[in-house]
């Protein structure tokens, strides 16, 4: 038996990737509905083999649905989450509009998949930022072995994080490079984003960081552990899809670098790929398509007594939102809805 599923936003590039997730990992539907604003109603899209038609969201009865895959901004879903989670349907929201709500759940599978359970304070669970995503997935086995201290993350992310308007940008951008006649002004990002990077993501608050490096913060303290010290910079690069970091780890007790690639190799949704040797690191164009998060560049960090440096990619379209949502729904089905 399987679920009623519904999947709000699937137009955008998230949504269209939930879709595609979904049928790849043959999640147990019953019944898909696919929802977008009335701007998009009626655009086809697909979902396996079939084909199809999108609905009004503002229209939509929840009622009688098992679970909404949430795939739009914090507005929209300010408004339709409740509505959907008031009718009974258990929302999944890619938004960052709950991520930091006591009373909903903020999911990683790999890593606290046993939180899945507090969903029922509001119907809602959230999905992580990209940019955390990727990185606690590395962290949680780790920490499980030698307590991690603190982390120091640099980002490197890709345009697509920023929705398609951000990637025809890059696009448009790199042709006028050689094209002389032509301008490309910066809309999206701050300044132009070809052949350029950009340390900006998100809006600054008042201790100069940014919201997006405050998210990493929170998320990784809310997923794995509130006691772990993090600080992060964000960086935004001329890359379409995929996001890399390079992530520093001071731990309690020392941890060998071999051990560490050994934990990593067997802990689940990571790929280990580090040969010391040229192109043996794994880099975010070919983890384009990929479920897995890749980690590469295990290393021992000699300036401090615990260390590990390692760098992390990822397709942040898949594991940075649509896959972890697919995820959070086959462990929502698994452990508290259990349908047949």
């Amino acid at each position: 038996m399987g679920y009623r599923v519904v999947v709000v936003g699937a137009t955008g590039n998230v949504g269209r990737e939930m879709l595609n997730i979904l049928a790849e990992r043959q999640f147990p539907v019953d019944e898909l509905a696919v929802l977008a604003s009335r701007r998009s109603l009626g655009t086809e899209v697909s979902f396996g083999d079939k084909t199809l038609t999108t609905q009004d969201l503002d229209t939509f009865d929840f009622t009688g649905w098992d679970m909404a895959l949430f795939a739009v901004g914090s507005t929209a879903t300010k408004e339709y989450a409740p509505k959907a989670a008031a009718a009974g349907c258990v929302v999944i929201d890619n938004s960052s509009l709950y991520r930091y709500d006591p009373d909903v759940p903020l999911i990683v599978p790999e890593c606290n998949a046993d939180a899945i359970h507090g969903y029922s304070k509001k119907n809602i669970i959230a999905n992580p930022n990209c940019s955390t995503a990727q990185m606690v997935v590395a962290l949680k086995p780790l920490h499980d072995r030698a307590k991690i201290k603190r982390v120091v993350v640099s980002t490197y992310q890709s345009v697509s994080g920023s929705g398609k308007d951000a990637m025809d940008e890059l696009w448009d951008q790199t042709k006028a490079v050689y094209n002389p006649t032509s301008d490309v002004p910066a809309k999206v990002y701050t300044k132009e984003i070809a052949f350029n990077v950009i340390p900006h993501i998100d809006v600054f608050m008042e201790d100069g960081s940014t919201k997006e490096e405050w998210k990493m913060v929170a998320e990784t303290k809310k997923i794995v552990d509130p006691a772990i010290k993090v600080t992060a910079t964000c960086v935004r690069v001329p890359v379409f899809v995929g996001h890399s970091e390079s992530v520093n780890i001071e731990f309690e007790e020392f941890l060998d670098e071999d051990e560490a690639r050994e934990i990593l190799r067997e802990a689940p949704g990571i790929m280990v790929i580090d040969k010391r040797e040229d192109g043996g690191y794994v880099t975010p164009k070919e983890c384009v398509g990929d479920f897995a998060t890749f980690i590469s560049r295990i290393r021992q960090d000699s300036t401090i007594e615990n260390g590990i440096n390692l760098w992390c990619v990822s397709d942040n379209l898949r594991k940075g939102a649509a896959l972890n949502a697919v995820q959070i729904a086959e462990t929502l089905g698994r452990e508290a809805l259990k349908k047949g």
